[in-house]
């Protein structure tokens, strides 16, 4: 885990290293579980497909807790989130690799925070879109 970045160390414009997460079956159907949700699209094959998908597909819950950790990876531990505010498109399915990228947008040294643009993609094309926005140390 890296060392919390202080507000004075971060400029609109940063980037944040890409984070690349092979999507496999195991990973989708577990953190679904994980996260209490039980719908079958996300774990049954053949009733995803009865519904009109190709697939099972990753659920918001995850790809939530996937943009936290893409920011919290780079603010580090001493960061708090304040607000995650995403909209999803292409679905994640088994085999896919989804690549989140980000940018510092905003900055706000009077609150202490910072906002953070972010895009998950697969092959499909956008999966995730969105900001966080986060507190940072002096």
């Amino acid at each position: 885990m890296s060392e919390t970045r202080s507000l004075a160390s971060v400029s609109v414009g940063d980037a944040l290293p890409s984070l690349e997460i092979p999507l496999t079956r195991t990973l989708i159907v577990s953190t679904a579980i994980a996260s209490r949700d039980y719908q079958d699209v996300h774990h049954d094959h053949v009733l995803a497909q009865e519904r009109g998908s190709p697939d099972i597909f990753m659920n918001i819950l995850t790809t939530n807790g996937f943009v936290g950790r893409f920011v919290t990876d780079w603010t580090g531990a001493g960061a708090t989130l304040k607000k995650i505010d995403i909209r999803l498109g292409a679905p994640n399915y088994p085999g896919d690799t989804m690549t989140i990228e980000g940018a510092v947008t905003a900055k706000d040294e009077e609150a202490g925070t910072i906002e953070v643009s972010v895009r998950g993609a697969n092959r499909l094309g956008d999966h995730v879109t969105g900001t966080v926005l986060v507190a940072l140390p002096n």
